[in-house]
């Protein structure tokens, strides 16, 4: 075994195999995989091994998309089965939401140029004869769907890395992983040490040991999960083709042909969890014994709609185990407090998604950053207050629920609260109701008396509309007061901490106390990998804002830049909170609480200073999100209720009350603002989401060379506001756009009701030829719904009000 490795890739299943072999494709081959016993052993050798392309994020889509059309690519080329069956798949809905969902997937099929369309039931029919179709109310098909051979798939990744290079020791456990000084890594084992410059935590089942080892715990918790075979049914003997799979997700099981029989699974309400303080280490081929009568209701919803399962014998049962993130979907990514240690983590339908990922790890690692933001997938999602509770909780949910539809602005319920700030009872108290962002609580919208304090989910529109509506109006007609604690915020200080936020950010930094600026961050590949308020409240001190959900994605590019000599940066989310006074008359209801003057001639927009609010210290900056006149107050954590009471109690005369971040939503749409993650990530360059002026190309910064090498280049798409013709339901993002040729024209990437405007509006990325005043179809529900390209905001769009 070699003592140097550029990698070494931890766990020989199938999709440590896959990162090892796209590692060797991007042309790093001095590459080691270590398996503690066989290949495939853990979650893999029992898995069902079901491929699909379509998923409700478009990204996720298009990485299924391409590991179904990689199989048969690999099998070409190493010479090795894997087992391939495309059959196709039937995706059936029995309900009005289950339509909409396939309707819309039909959509983004249809703008990526993949294969996925409606059937009748006679077509249907003539493909699975043995399927009733009664009281389904739409089918898709997806001709490229079907299964592989777990095996055979994961030899096929192993033998194509070791062709070019890459070694694979089995029976090789590691026992331990040293971080050295220089970002390198010692692994521990058996057969002797590798000194490598990347660990890849691919580890399955162990991948919580695994991850000890480095000193990091993972949210991941294991549980059972059944199927079974059956016997040979004579109607599919009889037949001189395969069957496609079937996609019942309102039943909630999954079935496909397997041999002469069919395999049906399910996932059950009542689940059972596995070794959660720790996967065995002797375990690997093994079993449970089998538990059928927990998945009896799930088998009664599959004999009634496939009648031959319920005369055909059971020829063996898999009871095997999976391991979970809380909200099912991998832990990717470099490790943030770590340096060159990178997870994988929890993935469920690996077989859709091995060559995805394996692509995108071996990008990441690399070239530094993958070509598809992946942030829905970015371990950096949750952080310390993801604990094993919180894990358990959300993983039951997850398994119970895995058919079930996730709604868009759906917030389960499961494992919260976690974090909370010291205003959430009263909040709660007055009709609060609460959503999830990066572990804190956070309000939504606020329920008036009578009005039921939770909300409903769907495609359409829902119970909360008409109460973010109502506090919209409120703020653009009166004043608002919206929690934004949740925000992320952190302290510079140190005699270089102004020339660090500048070789940190694209915009230059001020220098004079009381000034603050927009500051975007440049990714490895020279898109916006995110967007900052930068304030200077002193010589060496500085305060930032950014996106409360990616604060610890940003530690990687903050420690990126070294810190000057006697020079700090530390995140104060936590010790701080803070509110958005916010609307036309906000002035009116925050000069009152102090003694500093916020005119405009003495506090213009864009301008930040310390004051003290109803005897508060505060930060104020004049900046809104939603596009109207307003402040910004920071203050400690434990004057947050003091500052809450205040405020409500100067608005209550104006008619002025509290704002949930669903109305923030709809205001800042109207405004045209985009938001980091959602608008802007690391796929966009700044030329083509507005950002662009904010950048200085006459000083240094993180990444200037990536954005220098496409700065010049035309934009592929422009982030634009459209109105859309809706009356049911509006654009939430991700939704195609066509134009009228039915040609694909771009699509959503936030969209919501604009109250004030009373328009159903959405910020769009579009084809830069399409101008304002074009005619356009966005596939609400999945269904054309006429749209029209506006010249700029809906509200206010030359900022007079942002300045009054």
């Amino acid at each position: 075994m070699k003592s140097h490795a550029q990698v070494v890739v931890i766990g020989g299943g199938l999709v440590g195999c896959s990162i090892l072999y796209h590692l060797t494709k991007l042309g790093w081959t001095d590459v080691v995989l270590l398996e503690r016993s066989e290949l495939t052993s853990g979650s893999t050798w029992h898995a069902a091994a079901n491929i699909h392309g379509l998923h409700d994020s478009t990204n996720i889509s298009r990485l299924q998309h391409y590991t179904m059309g990689l199989y048969k690519e690999l099998e070409a080329e190493t010479g090795q089965g894997c087992g391939i069956f495309q059959p196709g798949s039937l995706y059936l809905a029995q309900t009005g939401a289950r339509e909409h969902q396939l309707r819309l997937q039909a959509a983004k099929a249809r703008y990526y140029g993949m294969d996925f369309h409606e059937v009748t039931r006679d077509e249907a029919e003539r493909l699975h004869p043995l399927v009733d179709f009664d009281g389904i109310r739409c089918i898709m098909f997806e001709p490229q769907g079907g299964n592989v051979d777990p095996s055979g798939v994961t030899m096929a990744y192993a033998a194509g890395a070791r062709a070019r290079g890459a070694q694979i020791h089995r029976n090789c456990p590691v026992t331990a992983t040293r971080a050295q000084p220089d970002g390198s890594w010692i692994v521990e084992t058996p057969s002797g040490d590798i000194h490598t410059q990347w660990v890849v935590n691919a580890a399955g089942l162990w991948a919580r040991e695994v991850a000890r080892m480095a000193g990091i715990e993972l949210p991941l918790m294991p549980t059972e999960h059944q199927y079974f075979v059956t016997e040979t049914i004579a109607e599919i003997a009889a037949l001189d083709r395969r069957l496609p799979s079937v996609a019942d997700r309102d039943g909630e099981y999954y079935l496909r042909q397997e041999g002469k029989g069919l395999l049906v699974g399910a996932y059950e309400r009542d689940m059972r969890f596995w070794a959660e303080e720790g996967t065995p280490a002797g375990f690997g081929h093994e079993l449970f014994a089998d538990d059928l009568d927990r998945i009896e209701p799930n088998m009664l919803r599959a004999i009634a709609r496939v009648p031959v399962v319920g005369t055909a014998g059971i020829k063996r049962v898999i009871n095997g185990p999976m391991i979970w993130s809380p909200d099912s979907s991998a832990l990717f990514g470099p490790v943030p407090e770590l340096r060159n240690y990178f997870c994988c983590n929890g993935i469920i339908p690996g077989f859709s998604q091995s060559g995805g990922l394996g692509l995108l790890a071996a990008e990441w690692i690399v070239e530094g950053e993958p070509k598809m933001d992946m942030f829905g997938w970015d371990l950096a999602r949750f952080g310390a207050w993801a604990g094993r509770e919180f894990t358990k909780a959300r993983v039951r949910d997850q398994y119970a629920n895995r058919f079930k539809i996730h709604f868009p602005n759906e917030e389960r319920a499961a494992g919260r609260p976690v974090r909370t700030r010291p205003v959430y009872g009263r909040q709660k108290d007055m009709g609060a109701v609460f959503g999830l962002n990066y572990g804190w609580e956070h309000p939504l919208w606020f329920a008036a008396e009578g009005e039921p304090q939770e909300e409903t989910a769907g495609f359409e529109r829902q119970n909360w509309w008409a109460p973010v509506g109502r506090e919209a109006r409120m703020l653009r007609d009166r004043a608002g007061i919206i929690d934004i604690s949740n925000f992320a915020r952190y302290r510079i200080t140190g005699p270089g901490a102004r020339d660090w936020l500048d070789a940190l950010l694209a915009n230059r930094i001020p220098s004079l106390p009381g000034r603050s600026c927009l500051a975007p961050l440049i990714g490895r590949r020279g898109g916006i990998a995110g967007d900052f308020t930068v304030t200077c409240l002193g010589e060496g001190d500085f305060f930032m804002v950014g996106s409360g959900m990616a604060e610890r994605y940003h530690r990687r590019f903050f420690d990126a830049v070294p810190l000057p000599a006697g020079t700090q940066w530390h995140s104060v989310t936590e010790a701080m909170a803070g509110f958005n006074v916010a609307g036309p008359l906000a002035r009116d209801l925050l000069q009152p609480l102090t003694d500093t003057d916020l005119s405009s001639a003495t506090f213009p927009f864009a301008r930040a200073a310390r004051i003290r609010v109803a005897g508060i210290d505060c930060i104020a900056l004049r900046l809104s999100f939603t596009g109207d006149l307003g402040w910004e107050l920071h203050c400690a954590e434990q004057d947050q209720a003091a500052l809450y009471d205040a405020l409500l109690a100067a608005g209550a005369p104006l008619g002025a009350g509290p704002v949930g971040s669903r109305a923030l939503m709809s205001l800042r749409v109207e405004k045209g603002y985009g938001s980091w993650g959602r608008d802007y990530s690391p796929e966009y360059w700044p030329q083509e989401t507005g950002l662009a002026g904010l950048i200085r190309m006459d000083k240094d910064f993180l990444n200037k060379a990536a954005y220098a090498a496409i700065a010049g280049h035309p934009p592929r798409e422009v982030l634009r506001t459209i109105a859309i013709d809706a009356t049911t339901a509006d654009a939430t993002g991700n939704e195609p756009i066509f134009d009228p040729e039915g040609r694909p024209a771009g699509k959503v990437s936030s969209g919501a009701y604009g109250h004030h405007v009373r328009q159903s509006l959405a910020l769009a990325y579009l084809r830069p030829d399409i101008a304002p005043g074009a005619e356009l179809s966005v596939m609400v529900l999945g269904r054309p719904h006429r749209a029209s390209v506006l010249a700029g905001p809906a509200f206010d769009p030359d900022g007079s009000r942002l300045r009054q």
